[in-house]
């Protein structure tokens, strides 16, 4: 009866109303993220951009790992019109909807300029967008739902990628890169739907009084705790390697004869099952064996996926082995990322969850948008075998640092 009873609470959880705001809002907040990545590089290396200028574009995302500037403005201020968290959020999205369709009024042969500095609009936007829906999903999920929200967000943002990337490459075989960004622009804008339809969280109870309060006061409760610096360098490292693999995936299979339709079909779409697999099979393992262990497990298994690779480049175009080193990819993907969202949220202070989860994931970003940046150099210099394998070790010292926070993953207090 009482396995029975469980069962049937689990059930009624996934399928609430928070988990699927939580899903959708992981699928708007995964759209823009590849429009501006693997859409954009096959646009430009077809209208011959070399792969040097092609790796300098992760530079783009740079507005993902500088959220924190703007972060604090999010809980200091709320907007006339539909509360604290969604007021923020539908001014992000008309913005990113806007963003978007302006890319296809440009020409990567001719306006590189230009597509950068829409692209760092897009990645503004969207970045912004993303501040407030890891806000609100905090702030609007109970402590024991943590995990399963961010699995569940975790595979709607693997949909949103697949439309935007899996879905924008095939329809690239068949209508013009303008048409696409328009047919995403279109999309997009349809979360403002979502966010209405979403209920506003309940305020903190001692929300921050000023600005200064608000940029200040987030900064300085993370760095008093314990393993504070620790846990940064972990964060900048634990999926330091698969960023840097995944900003070239794209030119090396369309370098391996790929084309763009089995790109999305079996990159994208065929992959995409796998992530799905892996981002539920994170949170119901997340709740079994602890955020710890799955932290251990995940990050290896992310090595090893990226590391398969090497397999494509000894067997050709062959279809199966692309789709069995996509599945595994995917596959650890979403049990690796489930698990690093789940971390990063529960070390936020509902008092400023937006400042303080900006802060935690902007302070990643940085240096591993660097780091992607000569992606295109190294496996022009590597070779791909070299580069994916370099990848697959620089995943390791974020492993070692894991053991410093061991104690207290494992006998975590109340929040």
């Amino acid at each position: 009866m009482t396995t029975r009873s469980n069962g049937t609470s689990l059930l009624r959880i996934v399928l609430s109303q928070r988990m699927l705001i939580a899903l959708l809002m992981g699928f708007y907040s995964g759209l823009p993220l590849l429009l501006t990545g693997s859409v954009l590089q096959a646009w430009m290396k077809e209208n011959g951009v070399d792969l040097t200028t092609i790796g300098l574009f992760a530079l783009a995302g740079l507005p993902y790992s500088i959220k924190f500037l703007w972060a604090p403005l999010f809980d200091r201020y709320t907007l006339p019109l539909f509360g604290r968290r969604r007021g923020w959020l539908i001014v992000a999205q008309i913005g990113l909807a806007l963003a978007i369709a302006a890319l296809a009024f440009l020409d990567p042969a001719q306006s590189r300029g230009k597509i950068a500095v829409v692209a760092l609009l897009v990645a503004f936007f969207s970045a912004s967008q993303d501040v407030v829906i890891d806000a609100y999903r905090r702030e609007s999920l109970a402590d024991t739902e943590q995990g399963l929200g961010a699995s569940l967000y975790v595979n709607g943002y693997r949909l949103g990628m697949l439309l935007a990337s899996g879905g924008g490459l095939i329809l690239a075989d068949y209508l013009t890169y303008p048409t696409v960004y328009l047919i995403m622009a279109g999309i997009a804008s349809s979360g403002i739907l979502t966010t209405l339809c979403a209920p506003e969280p309940p305020p903190p109870s001692h929300p921050p009084s000023t600005l200064l309060q608000a940029a200040v006061q987030p900064l300085l409760e993370f760095l008093v705790r314990r393993d504070a610096i620790w846990i940064l360098v972990f964060i900048v490292l634990y999926k330091l390697g698969d960023t840097v693999a995944s900003q070239m995936t794209t030119p090396f299979y369309l370098e391996l004869g790929y084309s763009k339709t089995e790109i999305g079909a079996i990159v994208k779409l065929f992959g995409f099952w796998a992530t799905v697999v892996g981002g539920l099979l994170g949170g119901t393992l997340i709740l079994q064996i602890g955020l710890y262990t799955s932290l251990w497990y995940f990050g290896i298994l992310q090595a090893l996926s990226t590391a398969a690779f090497v397999i494509l480049t000894l067997t050709g175009t062959s279809l199966t082995a692309l789709a069995s080193v996509v599945s595994f990819e995917n596959l650890t993907a979403g049990l690796g990322t489930s698990a690093f969202v789940t971390f990063m949220a529960d070390l936020t202070d509902r008092r400023f969850t937006a400042t303080q989860y900006a802060l935690i994931s902007s302070l990643m970003g940085i240096p591993r948008v660097i780091a992607a940046a000569p992606s295109g150099w190294l496996a022009e210099t590597l070779g791909w075998q070299n580069f994916f394998v370099t990848c697959a070790v620089a995943a390791l010292p974020g492993m070692v640092v894991l053991f410093r926070f061991r104690f207290w993953l494992m006998h975590p207090t109340p929040s």
